[in-house]
């Protein structure tokens, strides 16, 4: 494989309440839900949002398994997933307001001069916000 045929489609989270997840996703974040798809067979449901069309933008990808309600293990391994936004301070004071947790207030980044902030989903999974005009 080479770069110039390969392509980054999505990153998975296991939620363990659907609608609190996709409603924080498409509401707050102001992704879309591009499509949904329901596996009675295997008892889970995935719905994938992003910030545009699966042909061309990196989406994410967000699977409930049914009964799984009491969450996961988030492990030691996973970092964060990062979202660029035109002013960080603005968006937090958003997300505040709404209830997001705000981890890191917003600031320069250590020994450097982009401002960041983090901030949590409703299972916990970090998101860097990073500003970018």
């Amino acid at each position: 494989m080479t770069a110039s045929n390969a392509r980054y489609l999505h990153t998975m989270l296991r939620v363990k309440n659907l609608d609190a997840s996709v409603d924080f996703y498409t509401r707050l974040m102001g992704m879309k839900e591009l499509r949904r798809r329901e596996v009675p067979e295997g008892k889970y449901t995935l719905v994938f949002v992003g910030y545009g069309d699966e042909a061309n933008h990196t989406v994410l990808e967000l699977t409930y398994n049914w009964g799984q309600d009491s969450g996961y293990d988030l492990g030691t391994g996973f970092g964060h997933l990062a979202v660029a936004v035109p002013d960080v301070t603005a968006t937090c004071n958003e997300l505040r307001q709404a209830g997001v947790k705000i981890t890191r207030e917003p600031g320069p980044v250590k020994f450097g001069t982009t401002m960041i902030a983090f901030i949590e989903d409703p299972d916990g999974y970090k998101i860097e916000l990073i500003e970018r005009a």
